[in-house]
């Protein structure tokens, strides 16, 4: 009974701040690996994903019956073009999304849920409510085709944002903890948008290939998916992000609030802001394919202030690792020198390119340690604005112990010190060795280089 008091009493309120517990190592590596949760949501999330893919596309493939005919279903040709050519912008806007949060990246199965959900449960949604919608718009418009562009404007959009930003809200709910500062949510936000609008240029793509070989009327057929692809894959290839971006915002102000109002108001107006942002660019689809004054007057000053904001405020994640940890350094926790060395980007990436050409061992400590100066600084702040209560102490207790055991082997004050890249082994060329015999016959003139030359009237002594 007493194990079980105790552990009501020190893990119940960590679970209410959503504080996590330092991970037990003394254990195998492979019973750590199968008792832990994020194993068995990674394998959950993805047999989700396979299933919700598989279904998306088999529908597409189907042969669908219209009044005067058959209309054909995608097939596996069209669908392999397709996917090699959304590939380049899916992974450009991905190295994108994970460069930008660098002070405390995630764990890479975060980005595999925010990715994958996109790319699959997302499209999934989307596809079946968008589909509903524009069949009771045609019942409405009395068989109107312009119900179809009803549909996209008016219904798509907040139908397509809610899908994506689903995975943004579950893990704010349960990894809330994680979520420390608005670059973190605008990464986990932005893959969820470029795995939904990979997904989708898979499909637009794949019937342009079909639509394309089976009516001539189209004309140049290549030349029709080539004004597709730089369409949607370069042109307009940020929409879903910036729009999603929004949602992201909103979830990160409501996290770090105090007040119940703004935890509820924030998300819900990033959301109203994203949906009625993908309704107007929704709206002038055409113009943007003609690349009308609203794209370059609205969306790409849009695009370019979220950038300048984003950047801005990695810059004041610095300042607040910097000020935070100043706390730890008046009670003596902390050395003077780490909230100026923690602080700063260019320093820890150089800390640890440093500690990468001194061993595996070091680089990995001085990784940890960046990780854990930067979870002590967040969660200093929490504690700060009143976001979690006094067991944030049991926390800061762990990290501080975890930052004395790894600072003997990583690279804590990389500043002053050199590359030292290891040295390769020195050649030195001569001549090739000549024979003994030819030495004695030819003297000094046969001698090898760098030895003496071999007299030939020696010989031992008493002889």
């Amino acid at each position: 009974m007493y194990p079980y008091c105790v552990s009501v009493q020190v893990f119940s309120p960590r679970r209410v701040n959503n504080l996590p517990s330092e991970r037990r190592k003394d254990q195998p590596l492979g019973k750590r690996i199968l008792t832990s949760g994020w194993t068995w949501t990674f394998f959950a999330a993805l047999l989700l994903y396979t299933m919700c893919i598989f279904t998306f596309f088999s529908l597409l493939m189907a042969d669908i019956e219209v009044p005067g005919g058959v209309l054909q279903g995608i097939n596996m040709s069209a669908l392999k073009q397709s996917a090699w050519l959304a590939a380049p912008t899916v992974i450009f806007w991905t190295v994108i999304f994970l460069i930008t949060d660098r002070f405390r990246p995630q764990r890479p199965l975060l980005w595999f849920l925010a990715l994958g959900w996109g790319a699959s449960v997302a499209v999934v949604v989307s596809a079946e409510i968008n589909t509903w919608a524009s069949e009771h718009l045609n019942i409405v418009g009395d068989g109107n085709p312009a119900a179809q562009a009803r549909t996209a404007v008016f219904i798509a959009p907040f139908v397509e944002e809610a899908s994506k930003a689903t995975v943004l809200f579950l893990l704010a709910i349960f990894v809330r903890y994680r979520l420390v500062s608005r670059t973190t949510l605008v990464c986990l936000g932005g893959l969820s948008a470029v795995g939904f609008a990979f997904t989708e240029n898979i499909l637009y793509y794949s019937r342009v290939i079909v639509f394309a070989s089976q009516t001539i009327e189209v004309g140049d057929a290549a030349e029709a998916l080539h004004q597709t692809v730089l369409l949607r894959g370069l042109w307009t290839s940020f929409g879903h992000p910036l729009f999603t971006v929004m949602t992201a915002f909103g979830i990160a102000i409501g996290i770090r609030s105090r007040s119940k109002v703004v935890r509820v108001l924030a998300p819900l107006a990033g959301f109203l802001l994203a949906a009625f942002g993908h309704m107007f660019f929704n709206s002038q689809a055409e113009q943007i394919s003609q690349m009308g004054f609203m794209y370059w007057l609205v969306i790409v000053p849009l695009l370019l202030f979220v950038i300048l904001y984003v950047i801005r405020h990695t810059l004041a994640q610095g300042k607040l690792i910097s000020h935070r940890l100043a706390d730890y350094v008046r009670v003596g926790w902390l050395l003077e020198s780490d909230p100026e060395v923690f602080s700063r980007l260019r320093t820890r990436l150089y800390a640890g390119f440093l500690a990468l050409t001194k061993g595996w061992s070091i680089f990995l400590a001085t990784i940890e340690i960046q990780r854990a100066m930067t979870e002590l600084a967040y969660l200093r702040d929490a504690e700060t604005n009143g976001i979690v209560d006094q067991t944030a102490n049991l926390r800061a207790e762990e990290l501080l112990l975890k930052i004395r055991e790894l600072r003997p082997n990583a690279m804590s004050d990389p500043r002053g010190l050199k590359i030292s890249l290891p040295k390769l082994p020195k050649f030195r060329w001569s001549r090739s060795r000549v024979p003994l015999a030819n030495q004695a016959a030819g003297g000094e003139k046969d001698a090898i280089a760098g030895y003496s030359a071999v007299d030939p009237n020696w010989k031992p002594p008493g002889e």
